[in-house]
């Protein structure tokens, strides 16, 4: 068989980018489609890449299109249809916010859609996006139906969280696998008791501010682990006991883990974390928002706990309650493996396997035209 895939975009190593490099480690000598490689803002990431062979869309040309990626994006969809994917039996697409599974691909093709999540900025309005101008409301109304339409012509589905399972039945009207993506777990160490710890992106989607304000309010350390557009803002919030370390190597990590009571993970939005899982797989409990999907990962009370509302008050009362307890990390290093690398690609290749079964017996059930 000949293998493709696609992905959003290079422009840093995220979560997405983890799940592209195990699909990359399945099929080696795939090629990788994207929109676009801003090496600049990739850095040190970019030799992560090293010997893959990555073609661009023709929107790596666009002016300006690694600084100015999201004023591009109406136009994207063009360049993936631009693609030319025709000589590839399997398309494996992994599509988030930048709509890669809008390639076109022969009837013969099977095209699997790993979907991260369907777009949040477009289906998951929010009121102040009235105050919008009318050609931003046009956009995002046009790439609404472009996401919708291009959804119906993937052949078949897989996310990563049931809460992902359940955006994409309502809002592309899909059936989907669940196959939670991989996580390195370490598979050793246990919690220490120095500080409680935070590891992601420093955004405001991300509601690094409740778990600050919590710690604030009462008076326990919390050490920050990751950088981003929030930064500022969040170091303006942080009192004495707050520290922020930006990002550190993953070596770096073993000792910041090994000194951690709990991970908090105040995000809602999530539909899956990555963090949490690497936390758990060196013995790490979590505290987690009830209302995310971390509600599928954390068994609460055993492995953590869950927070059932997104305010300073409930997450202040869920790390009281977590102080009052005792978490086995035996129980978080059981629990981490079952999202580890290995269960991920073995998980994946049996449901591919059996796509192409189902795929190739349909074609040969086809009628020949009279």
């Amino acid at each position: 068989m000949k293998v493709a895939l696609v992905h959003d975009h290079l422009r840093e190593y995220g979560e997405a980018e983890r799940v592209l490099r195990v699909l990359h480690q399945m099929y080696p000598d795939a090629p990788v489609y994207t929109a676009f490689v801003d090496r600049a803002q990739l850095g040190d990431a970019i030799a992560l890449f090293d010997g893959w062979d990555i073609r661009t869309a023709p929107s790596q040309q666009l002016p300006g299109i690694a600084r100015h990626y999201q004023a591009w994006r109406p136009f994207v969809p063009y360049c993936w249809e631009a693609l030319d994917l025709s000589e590839y039996d399997l398309v494996l697409s992994s599509s988030g916010a930048y709509l890669s599974k809008a390639v076109l691909t022969r009837a013969e093709t099977l095209h699997v859609s790993y979907c991260h999540t369907p777009p949040r900025d477009l289906w998951d309005l929010l009121p102040k996006e009235h105050d919008r101008r009318w050609y931003q409301h046009w956009a995002e109304t046009h790439l609404r139906q472009y996401d919708f339409y291009t959804a119906q012509r993937v052949d078949r589905f897989v996310t990563n969280s049931e809460m992902a399972a359940r955006r994409i039945r309502k809002l592309y009207r899909r059936s989907t696998a669940v196959i939670p993506p991989p996580v390195k777990v370490r598979g050793r160490g246990e919690a220490g008791n120095d500080y409680y710890l935070y590891v992601g992106p420093l955004t405001q989607t991300q509601q690094v501010d409740l778990a600050i304000a919590a710690c604030n309010q009462l008076d326990r350390p919390l050490w920050l682990v990751g950088s981003g557009s929030d930064r500022e803002r969040l170091q303006h919030l942080a009192g004495s006991q707050i520290r922020l370390l930006g990002d550190l190597p993953e070596d770096a990590m073993i000792d910041v883990y090994a000194h951690a009571k709990a991970l908090i993970f105040p995000c809602q939005h999530a539909d899956f974390g990555f963090a949490p899982v690497e936390a758990m797989g060196h013995g790490v409990p979590v505290i987690a928002s009830a209302l995310s999907g971390l509600r599928e990962v954390i068994l609460n009370d055993r492995t953590g706990l869950l927070f059932s509302q997104p305010t300073v008050e409930s997450l202040s009362n869920a790390i009281v309650q977590f102080e009052g307890r005792r978490f086995s990390a035996q129980a978080c290093l059981e629990r981490a493996r079952e999202f580890a690398e290995p269960v991920f690609i073995s998980r994946l290749e049996w449901f591919i396997a059996q796509a192409i079964d189902d795929h190739s017996a349909h074609r040969t059930q086809e009628p020949l035209d009279q």
